[in-house]
């Protein structure tokens, strides 16, 4: 895998667009997420890491960690493909030391064009290929789009939110450019199951970063996805680790569990013992062989760190989780034991039938690698034998339905 695509590859005609299935009332989901991670100047392991979405939801209240949504009808269609949405954009900051949550959290109409629409600035011979742009209506310029020649994305971003610290910053201006084959092609997830529900995934699994802090100038990677959910959420592990080669590995692990009857944020509940998987999944793009390994037996292990969230943390004193995931083919094996350095979370209420209330908490954490092994055909690599990895972790419970 060779660094130095001049433009992102794959199918990106669907960046933006929504309802390409029937929406389902309170079950239809969209979102646009990054997550980027930073180099950091102190040298922790993890980065300096962002983690910002735009969405919208087909329901009519839902409590967002204690912010009460009310989406405004369905996305509207003008004669052009352009949409206006009722939307919220999301984020958090965690500085490589200490999360900042909500770095913002903020409901808001919003624009969606591509760059055929008459609005679009420029008009060029790339037009219809994936350039466009989500476009908050607010003060402060909070918009990400793709630029027609498909060459970069870029992301802005404004928060006071947290103005009294100075490891916050207060403006965020990114440029999100290929990083190689494997990384920046899309690549479309889709499942259909009963009544129109399913989900699909349009996902980069990597890309490079440069960009500035206030006046700072950053550098570092990300990885972006485009998500429509039209089914209930239940639980999950997921992760994910940049390395430093240009490789990258990731878990999947929907799974049943008695924490599904969680009602709010609290970590370690007693039901928390087992789980059962529903899917398994994994992806290693092995920028070394240059081959892209898909896993199918993936196990992960959620154990309590040393480590635990600190006074400004949803449960302060809580042991933050390690995860141990052994993934492997008849070729290759891996081995990976990471662990959360702080903790991000999101906290859902849905009113349901009856007067009921549905609760769904959703996890994030950037960490640190303890410990990884690859085994192949050529041989044993583990941790010592990349630069740096970087990663982030989640893992959720409860039912949103």
């Amino acid at each position: 895998m060779i660094d130095g695509m001049e433009k992102f590859a794959g199918d990106l005609s669907r960046m933006w667009k929504l309802q390409e299935r029937p929406p389902l009332h309170h079950l239809t989901w969209d979102w646009w997420w990054w997550l980027l991670m930073l180099e950091d100047e102190n040298g922790n392991p993890s980065g300096k890491q962002l983690m910002v979405l735009w969405s919208t939801k087909d329901n009519p209240k839902v409590l967002v960690s204690g912010t009460e949504w009310t989406p405004k009808g369905r996305p509207g269609f003008d004669g052009h493909g352009g949409i206006s949405l009722d939307g919220m954009v999301c984020a958090w900051w965690f500085d490589g030391n200490r999360m900042f949550e909500p770095y913002i959290k903020k409901k808001c109409r919003m624009i969606v064009i591509d760059d055929e629409h008459p609005a679009w600035p420029e008009k060029s011979f790339d037009s219809g290929a994936g350039g466009g742009a989500v476009i908050p209506l607010t003060d402060e310029d909070m918009s990400m789009g793709l630029k027609s020649d498909l060459s970069e994305f870029w992301l802005n971003l404004h928060s006071d939110e947290f103005s009294t610290h100075e490891t916050v910053p207060s403006k965020m201006e990114f440029s999100l450019t290929p990083w190689n084959e494997a990384m920046s092609t899309a690549r479309h997830a889709t499942a259909t199951y009963a009544m129109e529900m399913g989900y699909d995934i349009l996902r980069l699994h990597g890309c490079k970063v440069t960009g500035n802090l206030d006046d700072k100038a950053i550098s570092g990677t990300a990885y972006f996805q485009k998500v429509c959910v039209q089914a209930p959420s239940v639980p999950w592990y997921w992760g994910m680790l940049h390395l430093s080669d240009g490789s990258y590995i990731d878990w999947f692990l929907p799974h049943l569990s008695l924490t599904i009857s969680s009602r709010d944020n609290q970590p370690w509940r007693k039901r928390d013992i087992s789980h059962m998987s529903l899917s398994q999944g994994g992806l290693f793009h092995d920028a070394k062989s240059g081959h892209s390994i898909p896993f199918t037996k993936v196990r992960v292990e959620k154990y309590a760190c040393t480590s635990v969230e600190g006074s400004h943390g949803a449960s302060p004193g809580s042991y933050l989780p390690g995860f141990k995931i052994e993934m492997a083919t008849e070729s290759v094996k891996i081995n990976i034991d990471v662990e959360a350095i702080d903790r991000a979370h999101w906290a859902f209420e849905q009113p349901t039938i009856g007067g009921l209330v549905s609760n769904f908490t959703y996890n994030e954490y950037p960490l640190k690698v303890v410990d990884l092994l690859i085994e192949d055909a050529n041989g044993k690599r583990s941790a010592s034998d990349y630069e740096w990895i970087r990663g982030n972790a989640e893992h959720s419970w409860g039912i949103l339905h």
